[in-house]
């Protein structure tokens, strides 16, 4: 896990920012995934704010099932956001729905 504070050349900083659900649970991913994805993480990171300096996101509101969805649904859209072959469907259980709406509105994903 050391290579999580590294510096990367392509955004100033740490190459993974860690997310942090209302329960404490702590979900580390690519830094360049997350900006790209959500236009929210990538205003806190990229801003004058504690996260951008501490490399952490806290969703007090988001909990740890919802945020692993997310995280997951980000590293999907990454892998095909340009892809020309066929693209697999992201299952979303029905009873994560309404939750996963919000995160998401929220997230700006």
């Amino acid at each position: 896990m050391a290579d999580a504070d590294q510096d990367d050349s392509n955004s100033g900083g740490a190459s993974y920012v860690k997310l942090l659900s209302a329960e404490g649970h702590e979900f580390v991913m690519d830094r360049q995934i997350a900006i790209t994805a959500s236009q929210t993480i990538r205003i806190m990171l990229e801003g004058s704010f504690r996260e951008a300096q501490d490399n952490v996101i806290r969703l007090p509101d988001i909990s740890s099932y919802i945020l692993e969805k997310v995280v997951q649904y980000l590293h999907y859209k990454a892998q095909y956001s340009n892809s020309e072959t066929r693209i697999p469907e992201f299952v979303i259980e029905p009873e994560l729905a309404l939750e996963l709406l919000i995160a998401a509105k929220y997230l700006d994903c």
